[in-house]
């Protein structure tokens, strides 16, 4: 047993629970919370924020996608930093950036103003949100962890599906030019109440003996990987965008990779402290397979709603409110099911993400079916598939963060969550990209509802391999 192992058996083993360990969760989710709908609470704003600073429609997608480039490519190094220097100043740290940049944005004169405010939000939210996963690594052992991810799982869902209905609802109340703004500047009466319970309940450095020792920060593996992440990201993002000439940068992201990898078995051998220890985690059960099926299913999951809101808008003519509306039922099945699939986990394991993805591409493929439905009948026809989907994919997240992270030490899990977290990223980078590329080319040659058709039946498509890498898993026993 090598002196790494020694010390997690002994942390496991001498784990007394913290009994402000549910407040702690309670805090470290309103972050996250906060920082995951930036994701997508946008999205019903891009045309507002185009007409109040008379800007490009180019310009404005930069809004969007400057964020999530900036969040996938610091997940990883945040979460490192959140192990070797402690939670609670990771995420004070993280609050106060993300708060000044959300007021930047807020209060932005022109697009380029808000574009680089967009970027600090991202990268802000990318030292936040790995905390939660290395807090519920620290901080939970045994059934209560299942738990406590099924409520991190909650909070994903909902704040991944609620983004655009907030959104709706704040332009639709404020109007055009105050509504978008308001967007952002809500971020900071909210930011400041949460600064002040992370001050209050997060420990220090929670976990005691678990935390790790040497403190120092691999940054040359944290440039390479950022870099490989961009190599994804921003192609990617500039397809939804239209431009495709960025597409040949992903050619770099193999050596880039490999670089990676490389550099990170060269600081093991010489007893620095890496990035992200890629041989450890190689070698755990279940954590290379839960990240290839929370990758597939974020690909498949989160194009749905970008498809959809742009087809209920811009294909028949519904309201961001309307829209926004529509979708929600998926939220609601989600609540309804990813506390208890968090409970189920530890009972059943891989055998909770098989059933949740089942009933998630049962969902789909009625929506997928009801979408050409009239208008006015899909009320009655979408949205209890849009239910179904969501009852299917609360079931998911959770149990697969659980799965994933099982044997993850204590001293890597912020790091090893952020890994998990930057894989659901580009997942659903690739995702909005795949998704409205069927939508625009079907568009152009049939109606509107069956390009929205085609597009629905690709997310079936990549999220049966998503199963199909579930079922694996189960069989292998990992």
């Amino acid at each position: 047993m090598t002196q790494h192992e020694e010390a997690d058996a002994a942390a496991k083993e001498e784990h007394v629970p913290d009994p402000r360990r549910w407040r702690v969760l309670a805090v470290s989710l309103l972050v996250g919370f906060m920082s995951l709908l930036d994701v997508t609470i946008v999205n019903v704003a891009v045309p507002s924020i185009r007409s109040s600073l008379d800007t490009s429609t180019a310009a404005v997608q930069w809004v969007v996608s400057g964020y999530a480039l900036a969040f996938g490519m610091t997940l990883v190094g945040g979460g490192r930093l959140g192990d070797a220097h402690g939670r609670r100043r990771m995420m004070v740290i993280g609050l106060l950036g993300f708060i000044a940049s959300s007021a930047a944005v807020g209060l932005a004169p022109n697009a380029t103003a808000i574009v680089v405010a967009r970027l600090v939000q991202g990268a802000s939210a990318g030292l936040l949100t790995p905390q939660n996963s290395g807090l519920i690594q620290q901080l939970f052992r045994g059934e209560e962890r299942g738990r406590a991810f099924g409520m991190f799982g909650f909070t994903v869902a909902v704040a991944s599906a609620t983004g655009p209905l907030i959104g709706g609802l704040l332009i639709g109340l404020l109007g055009e030019e105050n509504g978008w703004r308001s967007l952002f500047l809500i971020n900071v009466p909210i930011g400041l109440v949460a600064l002040v319970m992370v001050l209050r309940l997060v420990p220090d450095n929670p976990g005691g003996r678990d935390a790790e020792k040497d403190t120092r920060v691999d940054v040359p593996g944290a440039l390479l990987l950022g870099l490989a992440v961009l190599a994804v990201l921003y192609p990617l993002i500039s397809v939804e965008g239209g431009a495709r000439w960025p597409l040949v940068i992903v050619a770099a992201f193999p050596l880039l990779a490999w670089a990676f990898v490389r550099w990170e078995q060269h600081t093991v051998r010489n007893g620095r402290p890496p990035l992200l220890d890629v041989s450890l985690l190689r070698g755990l059960p279940g954590y290379a397979n839960g990240l290839l099926v929370g990758t597939l299913y974020f690909t498949g999951f989160t194009g749905i709603f970008l498809v959809l809101s742009v087809h209920l808008q811009e294909g028949i003519g519904f309201s961001p409110l309307q829209a926004a509306l529509l979708m929600t039922p998926f939220a609601v099945g989600a609540a309804t099911t990813a506390p208890l699939a968090g409970r189920l986990v530890g009972r059943l394991g891989r055998r909770v993400t098989l059933l949740a993805l089942s009933v998630m591409m049962t969902g789909t493929a009625l929506a997928a079916w009801l979408v050409t439905s009239p208008s006015d009948t899909l009320w009655w026809t979408l949205a209890p598939a849009m239910f179904l989907a969501g009852v299917g994919g609360g079931g998911v997240i959770s149990p697969n963060f659980t799965l994933t992270l099982a044997q993850v030490p204590p001293r890597m899990g912020g790091a090893a969550g952020g890994a998990l977290q930057t894989g659901q990223r580009i997942g659903s980078a690739l995702g909005a990209a795949l998704l409205m590329t069927v939508y625009q080319a079907a568009a152009g040659t049939t109606s509107p509802e069956v390009a929205a058709r085609w597009a629905l039946v690709t997310a079936l498509a990549v999220l049966s391999i998503a199963l199909a890498a579930a079922v694996r898993s189960w069989r292998s026993g990992d």
